[in-house]
């Protein structure tokens, strides 16, 4: 159970990280932080964001810790879990961030003590900017947050763990096997962000912005992206997002199909699914 005294460490103080920060201080827990940058600790102690913290990897500050939070690239994270486990308290629980659990989650439950447990999460939310000067502990309210327990997991932790999103402001909780969240995230998300990246660099737009409405800012908005993270999310989804962007090329092949051809039947009904299928996702 989740309790108030529970104290909570965020590893890696960026965007995601901060955010995860502010939300649970908000909430009226203890949470402190270990990330590189000093000038982040200062800025997220400064604005209330966490209590204390440090970009020195020890013990005696690791070792404090009930829940810690992971919110580093993937093979950083595996790396880190490698070198540092060893200043774990025991019983701990650990979760985190990561936008790809296939090739993440078994490895690191394979090499954990097995005083430690790691129950796998995704918050389905962000922003086109990084740092924990633009962290909000608001980017959660009303975010759907995914799970992602293996036969390597207690209900009790996996509830726990669940408990965290809702205690972040998430209302759609989720419990999926890694290999289909890496299935729908290889859809939604990323499929998305190669759509919004390969748009931009069909045209260069600089002359475009006065000419542009809605339409193409929003569907771009996404576009706008750290290359270091995505490219990396990317290569270990790699079967998966291949898939996907199969699937949207012949559907796209479709499309260009018809209107080659004058064939308005076939643009109507791929607009009307595509209307009905929208709809599913307004927001009420």
């Amino acid at each position: 159970m989740i309790t108030k005294d529970k104290k909570i460490l965020i590893v890696g103080l960026g965007l995601m990280g901060g955010s995860y920060a502010a939300a649970l201080t908000k909430a009226g827990f203890e949470v402190g932080a270990v990330t590189r940058s000093q000038h982040s600790i200062d800025f997220a102690i400064r604005n209330g964001i966490i209590r204390h913290g440090s970009i020195e990897i020890e013990a005696g500050y690791v070792g404090r810790f009930d829940i810690i939070v992971f919110s580093l690239y993937p093979k950083t994270f595996t790396e880190w879990i490698e070198k540092y486990q060893k200043f774990f308290k025991s019983g701990a629980l650990i979760t985190d961030v990561t936008g790809v659990k296939g090739p993440i989650v078994e490895k690191i439950q394979h090499i954990l003590r097995p005083d430690v447990e790691f129950v796998a999460a995704h918050p389905m939310c962000g922003k086109e900017v990084s740092g924990v000067e633009n962290a909000s502990a608001d980017i959660f309210i009303g975010a759907n947050y995914i799970v992602t327990p293996t036969e390597h997991n207690t209900e009790e932790a996996i509830e726990d763990c669940e408990t965290l999103g809702r205690i972040l402001g998430c209302t759609t909780i989720s419990r999926l096997t890694p290999e289909y969240h890496d299935e729908i995230i290889g859809f939604l998300s990323q499929l998305t962000h190669c759509i919004a990246v390969s748009l931009m660099n069909c045209k260069d737009s600089k002359d475009l912005v006065r000419f542009t409405g809605d339409s193409f800012r929003d569907l771009t908005r996404i576009a706008r992206i750290n290359d270091s993270m995505w490219s990396e999310l990317f290569l270990l989804n790699k079967t998966e997002l291949l898939k996907q962007m199969d699937l949207f090329a012949s559907q796209f092949s479709r499309m260009r199909n018809a209107v080659e051809n004058g064939d308005t039947n076939t643009l109507k009904e791929m607009m009307k699914i595509s209307t009905e299928r929208r709809n599913y996702f307004n927001k009420i």
